[in-house]
Order: structure tokens, then sequence, then C-alpha cells
């Protein structure tokens, strides 16, 4: 690190975007307040679609055994289902069940009516020059990380109100 104006920044950034997000995305109205955080992470991410059991493991950082327990758990919920895909039947998909999508809508639309009434008090410049900066700090992490890195990033802060694959 030579240059201690960049650290300087990288440090201020590093402060307010955990704390930025916590602020936007907020208490879900009860949405899913009976939803451990394992469970909410993995509905989160396959709202994006359906994944294999084996890669949604790994971009969770969990085992397939504690996967599976996971799954087990929001299955009997019925917030997903279990899918084979193809002609293989050991490959198994892990998808949110209709309950489940909606669920997750309500979710997101909470949370954009919370960024939307932070967002009403800025300018129309301010809101660009807002919206600029965070595709421009997303576009460096995805330089830097990759594609998936950079959303499993964004999904483990809960910023799916700035990025979402899902119904966009």
């Amino acid at each position: 690190m030579d240059d201690p104006v960049a650290l300087e920044q990288a440090r201020t950034i590093a402060r307010l975007v955990p704390r930025l997000i916590r602020k936007l995305t907020g208490p879900d109205d009860g949405l899913v307040a009976k939803l451990p955080l394992a469970q909410l992470r993995v509905c989160a991410i396959l709202y994006g679609g359906p994944r294999r059991m084996s890669s949604l493991s790994r971009e969770l950082g969990v085992s397939l055994s504690a996967l599976t327990q996971i799954a087990d758990r929001l299955e009997s919920a019925r917030w997903v289902r279990r899918v084979a895909h193809g002609s293989d039947r050991r490959v198994r998909y892990l998808q949110l069940t209709e309950c489940g999508e909606n669920l997750m809508r309500l979710r997101e639309d909470a949370r954009v009516r919370r960024t939307l009434a932070v967002v009403e008090r800025l300018s129309p410049k301010a809101r660009e020059e807002a919206t600029a900066a965070l595709e421009t700090l997303m576009n460096a992490c995805t330089a830097i990380h990759g594609e998936d890195a950079a959303d499993e990033a964004a999904e483990a802060m809960g910023s799916s109100v700035f990025i979402s694959k899902a119904h966009s």
C-alpha cells in the first residue's frame, strides 16, 4: 500500500458499506423473522434461480452435508424443493417453491421501499452519482474477483437491492 490516500479511502468505504447495507436492508417487517440466517442465505441465492446442491455448498462455504440439513429444513417448511436435472438423477438442484418465491419477492419489495425512502431524499444528480459509484465499485470487485465472487459478496451482505438477477 504505497498510496496513503487510497488506503484511507479504502478504510472509509470498508467502514461505511456494512453500515449502509444494514440501514437499507434492515428488518424485513417480520417476513423472514423465523428463518435462521443460513436458511435465508440459501433462499436469497435461490431467488436468482435453481442451483446444484454441490455448487450451492461451495458458494456458501459449507459442507454438502451441512447444506443437506439446511435444505431438509427448508423443504419441510415448503420453501424449497429438490429436483433432478436431465438424465442424471444423481445431480440434484435446489429451487424455491412458489411459496419461497413469494416470500423472497415480498422481502425484496420491502427492501426496495426502504431504499426508495432514502433515495427520494437525494437530488436527481446525487441519485445518479450514488448509483454510478456503486456500479463502479461492483465493476472493480468483479474485475478482481470475478462475477460469481462479486455476486456472492453482494448476497452475503444482503445487497440484492442493488444487484438482483431474479426477475429483472
